[in-house]
């Protein structure tokens, strides 16, 4: 039957299964609201495994299996060596060593949905959950607001470890969240903000899902006509330079729109089971943002770089920040520790030459928006222009286009892997980004000759 709707819709029967999975989330987050939630702690840890695992089983068959080897190996490391530097670093390496060898064991030249899949997720939060472990074993006082938050006093039990592992809001796709927010959650801390009266996290949970699927529909129904291929063709290298650079953009934006469904729909079912409470805002309504991975309206409004970064894939990019780039400060330099930081989620994507390319990509475009802006904010001259309330509405359409473009550009790699592939893609357009961005350096001082610092740095 999957088959059958996978023919007719123009998609993968993989693709159509994980996603019939993650949507499976919205009725396992109700039974676990009106039957389990009210149990003690261990029996949701079970409930949370035994969906877990089933989803794995139903989209992966018995390569489930390697989730449970890790789960287990984690559980012993911690169990004897919890709270030290060797339980971190034998977790980082044995758990990324696994993911790499998944990878290189299952790869084609397509991206592809196999177990190493939500593996990848799984890798992170393990790696993660070995680290607050670790900072747990500290001084609380000497620990920094965003460690202190997630640090584990006490080493979790296999039963915690792997209800952690496979909650089935996150175990597919993300996002990612730490331990210390799922054992407040099944603990009972979020429970009068989840079942009284008529609770506002089901408006919100019902609210992501229809997001995901209208973007979902913008997806398959821009796919049609611009797929992901689309770059590879001759139609695409017949066009004049000016339609295939805005191509690149519009193409860009269609293939994304397939993660922000995916991560909308899952978020929605965590937000349904009630995981993702964050307090009140400042009307005091309700927050159910804690897991949230993509900001939607900030990601389509955005005109920076910065911006997109900040809305797209925000759980991992987070884990990131707190559990690698702020973790080698000890190098004692910011660019050498983004570098490093990016490489990480490159070789964590895969072994296709495509991801290391596109976070290089992602490396030297913020270095060069950093600079224009710092200099644009140095100086009084241009700083008034920009701020020109008649000049505003062209700029922010100029930045905007800009941004769409060259962010297109910047995922080509990401989306084709192959060095073939985005080779010739970015050939069509003459490497007019690498030409911009690996050239900056070279013209960066022509332009603070042209842009002089006149006001002091804050």
């Amino acid at each position: 039957m999957l088959n059958y709707f996978a023919e007719w819709l123009g998609t993968s029967e993989p693709a159509l299964r994980l996603l019939f999975s993650i949507l499976l989330g919205f009725p396992l987050a109700f039974v676990h609201r009106c039957y389990v939630i009210n149990l003690s702690p261990s029996m949701q840890h079970v409930y949370f495994t035994f969906c877990g695992v089933s989803l794995g089983y139903f989209n992966y068959g018995w390569d489930v299996t390697h989730s449970l080897v890790c789960v287990l190996v984690i559980y012993l490391v911690l169990l004897f060596a919890g709270g030290t530097l060797h339980s971190v670093i034998f977790s980082f390496v044995f758990l990324m060593a696994y993911l790499l060898i998944g990878y290189y064991c299952t790869a084609t030249s397509d991206y592809d949905i196999k177990w190493s899949l939500p593996h990848c997720v799984l890798t992170l939060r393990l790696i993660g959950l070995a680290f607050d472990v670790f900072d747990g074993s500290k001084d609380p006082d000497k620990l920094p607001p965003d460690q202190k938050k997630t640090a584990l006093r006490c080493r979790p039990s296999v039963l915690q470890i792997s209800g952690f592992t496979y909650f089935f809001g996150g175990f597919l796709v993300g996002p990612q969240f730490s331990m210390r927010r799922y054992l407040d959650f099944v603990e009972g801390k979020f429970d009068e903000k989840i079942l009284n009266g008529n609770p506002s996290c089901v408006r919100a949970a019902l609210r992501r899902l229809g997001l995901g699927m209208a973007v979902l529909s913008v997806y398959q129904v821009g796919s049609l006509y611009v797929p992901e291929k689309f770059l590879l063709s001759e139609y695409y290298e017949s066009m004049p330079f000016w339609k295939r650079l805005l191509g690149v953009g519009v193409w860009g934006q269609i293939c994304l729109n397939k993660y922000v469904a995916c991560w909308l729909i899952s978020e929605g079912s965590a937000i349904l089971s009630g995981l993702t409470y964050a307090g009140v805002d400042n009307d005091g309504r309700d927050r159910w943002d804690g897991c949230a991975n993509v900001d939607l309206w900030g990601y389509e409004t955005t005109t920076t770089f910065d911006g997109i970064i900040k809305s797209f894939n925000i759980n991992t990019n987070l884990w990131a920040a707190q559990y690698v780039f702020k973790r080698l400060k000890f190098l004692g330099n910011k660019l050498l520790s983004q570098f490093l930081t990016l490489l990480f989620l490159a070789v964590w994507h895969g072994l296709h030459s495509g991801y290391y390319v596109c976070f290089l990509n992602e490396f030297i475009v913020m270095k060069m928006e950093r600079d224009v802006i710092k200099m644009i904010n140095e100086n009084s001259t241009s700083k008034a222009i920009v701020n020109n309330s008649a000049l505003k509405i062209l700029l922010l359409v100029f930045n905007k286009v800009y941004v769409t473009v060259m962010f297109g550009y910047c995922v080509v790699p990401f989306v084709l892997l192959s060095v073939e592939r985005w080779w010739k893609a970015y050939a069509s357009v003459y490497f007019i980004g690498h030409v911009i961005y690996l050239g900056w350096p070279l013209v960066q001082p022509l332009f603070r000759m042209a842009i002089p610092r006149t006001e002091k740095k804050e």
